[in-house]
């Protein structure tokens, strides 16, 4: 991830104008003494995997003169009470950005380390696992790094990254044939084609036109299997819809190449990292 793109900034930036509000923490004002220093600890208070350092480093460069040591990185898998960061500073420079750096801290790490169980499941099988489009509005970057921080892969970014023909585009073209073939005509030769298949007629039909990726959707493992069988390495396989931790390893044992999930981006919970005065 790079911190240095200015759509990347301008978010950091726009987040911490949301919680300053029109005149800041005007609790620490109201209570703490202006030169008051204290000692920190960003702590992890469970099992997890982290993603968020370069936010946090990022908000304490940019609006504090916070002195701080980095003690994890992203991807590491940090165990409970354990220090994430600790330092020293202002203590109400340290309080602006406390609940800022936590919350994306919290979200992305529980997306890391959600993916992260999902890798573990399949990690005996070829199957990997990729993340959707069903991300936050605004913070799909940021939700698909934390992804590849816990071992996962990162599918379309934008609806300009790839062709991928849905039931709907089926629906409206008028078939899957007319719709592989309109794509054909349309992509450059370096663009892959994918189409969703709900049935194994439309597997079928796929082949012949000369699908590169086929999605199997919201299939039972015994479909995807006999899938598999049909497709007999022609194309790249995905199995995408209502995939869990407990069906995703009978999914990937079933052959698949890729196993897409919204939920990691979608429905993960924010794991619990807490800041401390030591």
């Amino acid at each position: 991830m790079q911190l240095q793109t200015r759509t990347l900034q301008k978010l950091l930036d726009d987040s911490l104008k949301e919680d300053y509000g029109i005149k800041g923490d005007i609790t620490s004002d109201a209570v703490i003494n202006s030169g008051t220093q204290v000692k920190f600890a960003i702590n992890a208070r469970q099992n997890l995997v982290l993603c968020g350092i370069q936010i946090a480093q990022y908000y304490f460069n940019e609006y504090s003169s916070i002195k701080y040591q980095i003690h994890h990185t992203d991807s590491e898998i940090v165990q409970k009470n354990t220090a994430i960061i600790s330092g020293s500073g202002l203590a109400k420079e340290l309080l602006l950005l406390e609940r800022i750096i936590l919350n994306y801290m919290q979200h992305l790490s529980g997306i890391a380390t959600t993916t992260s169980s999902y890798v573990e499941l399949v990690k005996e099988t070829k199957a990997k696992i990729f993340d959707t489009r069903k991300t936050t509005p605004m913070l799909r970057q940021l939700q698909k790094y934390a992804v590849t921080c816990g071992g996962g892969y990162n599918h379309r970014l934008s609806l300009d990254s790839g062709i991928l023909i849905k039931d709907n585009h089926i629906a409206i073209c008028g078939g899957i044939t007319k719709a592989l073939q309109r794509a054909k005509q349309y992509s450059p030769h370096y663009t892959r084609i994918e189409i969703e298949c709900d049935t194994l007629e439309q597997v079928k039909e796929s082949l012949l036109s000369g699908a590169d990726i086929i999605m199997l959707d919201n299939m039972s493992p015994e479909q995807i299997h006999e899938a598999v069988k049909l497709i007999d390495n022609r194309a790249i396989i995905e199995a995408s819809g209502n995939v869990s931790l407990n069906t995703v390893k009978s999914i990937a044992e079933a052959g698949v190449d890729v196993i897409s999930v919204g939920r990691i981006t979608h429905s993960s919970t924010s794991v619990d990292i807490g800041l401390d005065i030591i």
